[in-house]
């Protein structure tokens, strides 16, 4: 076996170092740390896959409003615990523009990043009724969202959606809504890893059921509009992003200003509650507190009680970029299509190199190039290829940490450089070499 770019002596003793058991449940930061410390010692280049993190300047439009807000004294000032005012508007704008539905300002509600806003959902949710006591995940999905109910000590169940396409998942939802205890059903959507986009058929099954079990769902749209095979990016006009929101109103949008806009590191997005959702009044919420309705349970309680609000100047470049979206001044599509094109790449290099994609379609149709792909390789389990791929300087999270059921791992696309494709291609290769199929 030809010698690996870095010695596996190093990799190994690093992940004992780390004090990690079993490198298939390693998180994203610990595979992080591992790859770090690993390039330190060997001084070989890592080509790092594994924390989706914006790889892109942030959004200038947005940038420019918040230096704005920050010299014209707004730092001073406490925000309003339900939003600018200006914000509010334009994200309600901003669902109408671009997935076509109506949402009142006051339930567009600014978060401290869509992380916060999931947390202050989850914590509504499962207050909302004393029965309705589990969260379901439709998977794979973002690991910290289960980190998340962990802390609050609420319950959840998951289940792996690769089997479950088109009208199976009818059945699926049902045989877990049928139980009562659900209280919120959430997905990514496109999803966090798989890339997989539902479609409107599966979206009315989620919709119909949530209606009839009165379940709410929670629409992760952190990676707004990159379906890539469609451009949905113009305001006011088909095709819209699909949504959930069009086929029941017991519904959550949580929209990110990381990843459409690259403003990850200001922690903005916005939580948008249906109409009806809003100004639903459950019994147990209204006993706990006060006699509020949903939306007011969830920002002058859960949001007031986490934060005090939401950074003040970062909401100014949040309502910015969305304006200037809904005016189309600001092609968001056009500035992040590149995660795409870097997708399409890296997935050849893959594939010539005896990798398989795990999650492949998307019922009748290839799977979009985006900000993630999956990666399998035959004969090896998720830990075995994610420790064996470090000996070679690339670095993957495994997907059973996303709740996948299936082998193989995670690549983000965001940190990829123009030269390193010719890297991963001779590492790939060795790769391929040292353990042939």
């Amino acid at each position: 076996m030809a010698q690996t770019p870095i010695k596996k002596e190093i990799v190994d003793g690093l992940i004992n170092e780390l004090g990690i058991q079993d490198f298939a449940k390693a998180t994203i930061r610990e595979v992080k740390q591992v790859a770090a410390m690993a390039e330190k010692a060997s001084g070989v280049e890592f080509i790092k896959m594994e924390m989706g993190i914006p790889g892109l300047p942030a959004a200038q439009v947005g940038v420019d409003a918040q230096v704005k807000a920050l010299q014209d004294g707004i730092a001073h000032s406490y925000p309003d615990i339900q939003g600018l005012p200006e914000l509010k508007r334009q994200a309600s704008r901003f669902v109408k523009a671009f997935i076509d539905v109506d949402i009142n300002p006051e339930g567009c509600v600014p978060v401290c990043g869509s992380m916060q806003g999931t947390f202050a959902s989850f914590l509504t949710c499962s207050q909302a009724d004393k029965k309705k006591d589990t969260v379901l995940f439709i998977d794979p999905g973002f690991p910290v969202q289960k980190m998340q109910l962990q802390v609050q000590g609420v319950k959840y169940e998951t289940f792996d959606v690769y089997d479950y396409r088109g009208e199976k998942l009818r059945q699926k939802l049902e045989s877990y809504l049928s139980k009562g205890n659900i209280c919120a059903i959430v997905y990514s959507n496109p999803n966090n890893p798989s890339w997989i986009c539902f479609n409107d058929d599966e979206l009315r099954i989620i919709g119909e059921l949530a209606t009839q079990y009165d379940t709410i769902v929670m629409e992760d749209l952190a990676y707004f509009a990159m379906d890539f095979r469609r451009d949905l990016s113009r305001p006011f006009e088909p095709p819209y992003q699909p949504s959930v929101a069009h086929y029941t109103d017991n519904y959550i949008l949580l929209i990110s200003g990381s990843k459409a806009f690259s403003y990850a590191g200001e922690r903005i997005g916005v939580t948008c509650i249906s109409n009806k959702l809003f100004h639903r009044h459950y019994d147990d919420l209204s006993n706990r507190y006060e006699g509020l309705p949903f939306g007011l349970v969830f920002s002058t309680r859960m949001l007031y009680a986490l934060s005090s609000g939401t950074s003040h100047s970062a909401q100014y470049a949040m309502a910015a970029m969305l304006g200037a979206a809904c005016d189309g001044k600001y092609n968001f599509r056009d500035e992040i299509k590149v995660y795409g094109e870097r997708a399409h790449k890296l997935k050849e290099i893959f594939c010539r190199n005896n990798f398989h994609i795990v999650y492949d379609r998307d019922l009748d149709q290839p799977i979009a190039d985006g900000f993630y792909f999956t990666i399998g390789y035959k004969g090896m389990t998720s830990g075995e290829l994610a420790r064996e791929l470090m000996y070679y300087g690339v670095s993957a999270i495994c997907l059973i940490t996303t709740g996948s059921h299936q082998e193989g791992l995670r690549v983000c696309t965001s940190f990829i450089e123009d030269h390193q494709y010719a890297q991963l291609e001779e590492r790939l290769k060795l790769f391929a070499e040292n353990n042939p199929v």
